[in-house]
């Protein structure tokens, strides 16, 4: 493992997808919202992700995206696109949009549902790896996908040009420790939880769907941990931990967490797309309790 420059930064946001009310895609909105998170802290936005809802937008929405958020933020951060789906062709195709319209990386999250063995998920992410000039973030999220990217393959991928960098919800510190050795991939964490932890043992930074609600504290994670003050590090990591658990561990998806909250701040971020549903009065007020109390905590 050798020391190499964070490819897409390091405090990077799975920004919400914006909706107006009636349901359509608010480039007004996210692009207010993207500087303000570029604004307090964010150096890259991942957009068209999980937390973007990008099985529920169209490929014409997710392009307008990507250049209003361009528009918005200039070359103050990078602006990875989420690119994947259950179809290379598919994904290879919006690969190729996704740089016209003005992305600096992808996210490819592993095929779904057909569950792929790791020959063919390897051929699928070289193929769109060549669809593009853009440097590529895989995206392991086994819970979700139902196939693990496993360490192995990744060994083998790293030795591709561009790709370059791992979205990691494996929940494998083991597995990715050993790629983080023997590669010089850099890994982000998708799992807020981890953001400390992951970065303490030579990972990149973190890829957060908390930094839409909080982007200053979970930045000040990383630069405490890199001007040296690991107390402090620490602290502000486990200070977080209430809200990172009523967000992503207490039932409700982040998107609708995220949302809930961006709404109580008066950011821009609207209603979900169903099968998504908002959150309830009870899960909202607990929400807003715990974003509170974090708001609040004035120790670091």
């Amino acid at each position: 493992m050798t020391t190499t420059a964070p490819p897409f930064g390091r405090a990077l946001c799975a920004m919400v997808t914006p909706f107006t009310d009636a349901g359509a895609l608010d480039l007004d909105g996210a692009g207010r919202l993207a500087d303000h998170l570029v604004t307090r802290g964010c150096d890259g936005l991942v957009l068209s992700g999980t937390t973007g809802e990008s099985p529920t937008t169209t490929d014409t929405e997710k392009t307008e995206l990507i250049s209003a958020v361009r528009e918005a933020v200039g070359d103050r951060a990078t602006i990875v696109a989420g690119v994947g789906s259950a179809d290379t062709r598919h994904t290879t195709a919006l690969a190729r949009a996704a740089q016209r319209a003005g992305a600096d990386g992808l996210l490819v999250v592993t095929p779904y549902y057909s569950r792929p063995p790791q020959d063919a998920l390897e051929a699928h992410f070289r193929e769109v790896a060549d669809a593009s000039d853009l440097p590529v973030m895989l995206y392991d999220i086994p819970a979700r996908t139902g196939t693990r990217v496993e360490p192995a393959t990744l060994l083998r991928l790293a030795g591709h040009p561009r790709i370059v960098a791992v979205k990691d919800c494996a929940y494998d510190l083991l597995g990715t420790q050993r790629v983080l050795s023997r590669t010089d991939l850099a890994y982000y964490t998708g799992c807020d939880e981890y953001a400390l932890a992951l970065y303490a043992t030579g990972g990149t930074g973190y890829v957060s769907t908390v930094a839409n609600v909080i982007p200053g504290r979970m930045r000040a994670i990383l630069d405490a941990h890199d001007a040296g003050r690991t107390a402090e590090a620490a602290r502000l990591q486990l200070g977080a931990s209430e809200l990172i658990e009523a967000m992503m561990a207490a039932g409700l998806p982040g998107t609708v967490t995220a949302k809930a909250l961006l709404h109580h701040l008066g950011l821009p971020g609207g209603p979900v797309r169903a099968p998504l549903r908002p959150a309830g009065r009870e899960a909202a007020d607990g929400l807003r309790a715990a974003y509170e109390r974090l708001a609040a905590d004035v120790t670091g």
